[in-house]
């Protein structure tokens, strides 16, 4: 067993106990959703179906709702919880849309987008192949353990031209908790989760069929007064401990203490606590396999008949 592994089902039942919590706590994933649907400006879709990979509460799936209100939008994750709210909060964003209002006032029928709600593990999806235009998915990555399968997963479910969009936390993201641990003598690769790098993220989306990966990273620090508030922030997000190989039992108020002391001491001339987040984003396209499973390459009659490019 992988120390980075998850327990999964402490993983489930903690992010389910953070459903009622969890939008107002989490921030940069507010932030970071809301760049990352900038980015359909540059890319000019109008997908006819859309999933939302690690949907949350549904903040986001609201989002996708209201600027595309003719697709079918699914709400996909592994926490029944969190679906549960997310359908509910998409179907009545979408519904109070400007220009539903414009087109409802003009005495004409607006477009509404379908919500439908799925609970699955975001690497075992039920959906058929190559049934979605868009597979979108913030900062969900984290809670996955075998990110080459289930970009393959993705692929599968994606037709041939759609498009994955995501984000996701880089290797930087609270580098300064995982210090404070290790100066309080505790083990850091047992108390808080290694994240992958962008680099080894788009060399996975090659893998599992997609091209012209895009992928960059920003670094937002989040600031705060006191240790207390970060723990308060972490276990609202339902973030916190679950790696399978963590300690078992409570953390001892003599570890926290020490913890929360290495914390204190990068504090800059008393300032606040800073914690750094490093996002990556990502898209790529889906482009038809040039080879079967097994390794047997594909010859496709179209392309015979048109014979070789010029040169």
């Amino acid at each position: 067993m992988s120390a980075n592994q998850l327990d999964l089902h402490a993983s489930r039942a903690r992010f389910g106990r953070a459903a009622t919590s969890y939008a107002d706590a989490s921030v940069v994933q507010l932030e970071v959703g809301r760049r990352l649907l900038e980015r359909f400006d540059l890319l000019r879709l109008v997908p006819q179906r859309i999933v939302d990979a690690g949907c949350g509460p549904g903040t986001h799936t609201a989002a996708l709702a209201a600027r595309f209100p003719s697709a079918t939008i699914l709400a996909v994750d592994h926490v029944a919880a969190m679906v549960q709210r997310a359908v509910p909060v998409a179907a009545r964003a979408s519904g109070g849309s400007w220009i539903g209002r414009l087109l409802a006032r003009a005495g004409e029928q607006p477009a509404t987008p379908r919500i439908e709600g799925v609970v699955a593990d975001l690497g075992r999806l039920p959906l058929a192949r190559e049934g979605a235009d868009v597979l979108w998915s913030n900062f969900a990555l984290q809670f996955v353990d075998d990110l080459p399968a289930l970009f393959a997963e993705w692929s599968r479910v994606l037709k041939v031209g759609g498009v994955v969009m995501f984000t996701a936390p880089g290797p930087d993201t609270l580098i300064e908790l995982r210090r404070a641990i290790n100066l309080a003598g505790d083990d850091a690769a047992r108390r808080v989760r290694q994240f992958t790098d962008l680099h080894d993220i788009g060399d996975m989306l090659v893998h599992a069929g997609f091209a012209d990966p895009v992928m960059d990273m920003e670094l937002i620090t989040l600031e705060y007064a006191t240790a207390g508030a970060l723990w308060r922030d972490l276990r609202a997000m339902g973030m916190t401990n679950t790696l399978a190989a963590r300690p078992r039992g409570l953390m001892t108020p003599r570890r926290l203490a020490a913890i929360a002391a290495g914390l204190d001491a990068g504090r800059r001339d008393g300032g606040p606590i800073r914690i750094s987040v490093e996002v990556v984003y990502g898209h790529a396209w889906k482009v038809a396999a040039k080879k079967t499973a097994d390794g047997h390459g594909i010859v496709r009659i179209d392309d015979i008949r048109r014979g070789p490019r010029a040169g």
